[in-house]
């Protein structure tokens, strides 16, 4: 497997280790590990099955890219690794909001109510 090099990345996949051990958290682990694995597994979403699968209000993890085909009618907050500007715009027209998972993690250390997505 090839060594990722991205030190956003590697201290990112550390920080959600650490979080998920400190807090006892077992969704950062998940994310950690997805993330640590090869782009050819990372998620890449639309928006189209965020409106299929998500509910009103909800906070989802995207361990990859989220993308802008589809349309969401209903605001979500969603945390992913990358977002294509299509999708941004669109969650933030739908009153929801966009963040980097670095972030999540820091706004909700203990993963409470956070659903791992794609």
């Amino acid at each position: 497997m090839e060594e990722k090099s991205n030190p956003h990345l590697l201290k990112l996949v550390e920080e959600l280790k650490r979080s998920s051990h400190q807090h006892d958290a077992p969704v950062w682990k998940t994310a950690a590990r997805r993330l640590d694995s090869t782009r050819q597994h990372w998620a890449e979403v639309n928006l189209t099955r965020v409106a299929r699968h998500a509910k009103k209000g909800e906070t989802l993890l995207v361990p990859g890219k989220l993308l802008g085909s589809g349309e969401i009618t209903f605001p979500v907050t969603v945390a992913a690794w990358s977002v294509s500007v299509s999708a941004r715009e669109k969650v933030l027209k739908a009153g929801g909001k966009v963040l980097g998972i670095g972030e999540l993690l820091r706004t909700n250390p203990k993963g409470k109510a956070v659903r791992i997505f794609g």
